[in-house]
């Protein structure tokens, strides 16, 4: 029985979403997840293995569990291990080319704008701050009407895989160009990986469980609050909307 409930009361987050917003502070946005989904229309599976065929151009062994993956930050990750930087870069370069095509049929994430526009409308500085390359969510913002919301974009660190999430050093250049303490920011995250850099970064984080079994995996890594389903974000704009002293969702979503 004491299993049982010690089981249950980790699935169960420490606040609501509600109590981690009740600060003023700035809000950062992971990319791909909280505001689109951004391989939609490119598979992230083929941009993986569109890497992998860079690697083995220049004849170095790929291991299984490389050529097993899907996710193309993890074999730009494997990249970093073999001494090899020109490799770095080449793989860094067809991943940033990919990003920019993938980000053109990326899918936005539904009420992602509503959020962005509610916590803007509330005084609320934005940052993204991701693992995707920093042209491709600036491409993405622009084509979707939502730069002038976002104070700033910390995207991955050119051919440098160590620094990207779950290091907490992207976390902590956002809350420097927005001028806060990170104590002071709440993240939105949709990965362990970014909860567990934001964490180390002392940052209060929501956790967007927005596929089956994320909820947990969430809450394991560490989340504060989780916000989940196809409508998860659709929670934040109504708390955001709710704070600001200018707040009209729609009528700024139409511009």
């Amino acid at each position: 029985m004491v299993n049982h409930r010690a089981r249950l009361h980790a699935l169960n987050p420490r606040y609501s979403v509600a109590q981690v917003l009740s600060d003023n502070g700035p809000v950062l946005l992971d990319f791909d997840g909280p505001v689109c989904a951004v391989f939609a229309t490119l598979a992230d599976a083929t941009v993986a293995a569109e890497l992998r065929r860079v690697i083995e151009e220049h004849n170095v062994e790929v291991p299984a569990h490389i050529r097993a993956s899907d996710d193309p930050l993890e074999v730009l990750r494997f990249t970093a291990t073999t001494d090899t930087p020109w490799l770095v870069v080449r793989v860094e370069n067809a991943l940033c080319r990919a990003e920019l095509t993938a980000v053109d049929g990326a899918t936005p994430t539904p009420c992602a704008r509503e959020v962005i526009v509610a916590a803007h409308e509330a005084g609320r500085p934005i940052a993204i701050v991701s693992n995707n390359s920093a042209l491709a969510i600036e491409r993405y913002l622009t084509a979707h009407r939502l730069t002038r919301y976002i104070t700033t974009t910390v995207g991955r660190a050119h051919a440098d895989p160590s620094l990207m999430e779950p290091n907490p050093a992207p976390t902590r250049r956002a809350a420097l160009a927005v001028d806060a303490d990170p104590t002071r920011c709440v993240l939105v995250g949709d990965s362990t990986s970014d909860i567990e850099g934001r964490r180390a970064a002392d940052v209060r984080t929501i956790g967007f469980a927005n596929k089956l079994g994320k909820r947990a995996r969430l809450l394991r890594a560490g989340a504060d609050a989780i916000t989940e389903g196809t409508d998860g974000m659709g929670e934040m704009a109504g708390l955001y909307t709710r704070v600001s002293p200018t707040a009209d969702v729609r009528r700024n979503s139409a511009r």
